[in-house]
């Protein structure tokens, strides 16, 4: 049977973690440049589709997260920071999935919302970037702190 999962890597968590990332952070800066700059009419929906990809790929990464974790080997010290960095994975997750909920919401509305409802949904996606942010810090934390998923890890 053929795995998509590399034998160098423990599993599929870190082949999927950065496009989430990746995504809704773009998706946060195609945000703002739709607030500051002319705005073509192909941008909006852009910026719609890039946050629900994000989500999409942040559902994937928090499942794929928990299967992970429920299969490397990690020092007990490192649980605490498992257990946070789920809680943190968990709630940003759910916080982008409301904010594309209200942006397809706006998206099907007769009328473009205004410029103040526009602000307002572009500061919620700045908060969720740092949401996103705190996520990441504590996955890395498990990286390169403890070798959480790094083979050979405890050879050093």
């Amino acid at each position: 049977m053929l795995s998509i999962v590399p034998s160098w890597a423990p599993n599929l968590h870190p082949l999927v973690i950065h496009f989430p990332i990746a995504l809704l952070i773009v998706a946060a800066v195609a945000d703002l440049v739709e607030n500051v700059a002319r705005r073509p009419a192909w941008l909006a929906t852009a910026v719609t589709a890039l946050y629900v990809l994000g989500v999409a790929g942040a559902v994937v990464a928090c499942v794929s997260g928990q299967q992970a974790a429920d299969t490397v080997l990690m020092s007990g010290m490192a649980h605490s920071i498992v257990a946070a960095h789920r809680t943190w994975a968990l709630a940003t997750t759910f916080y982008f999935g409301v904010l594309v909920v209200v942006r397809l919401a706006l998206a099907f509305k007769s009328t473009p919302p205004g410029r103040t409802l526009r602000i307002l949904m572009l500061a919620a996606a700045v908060a969720g970037v740092a949401g996103l942010q705190q996520t990441a810090e504590r996955g890395g934390r498990l990286v390169y702190e403890h070798g959480v998923g790094v083979i050979g890890a405890g050879l050093r």
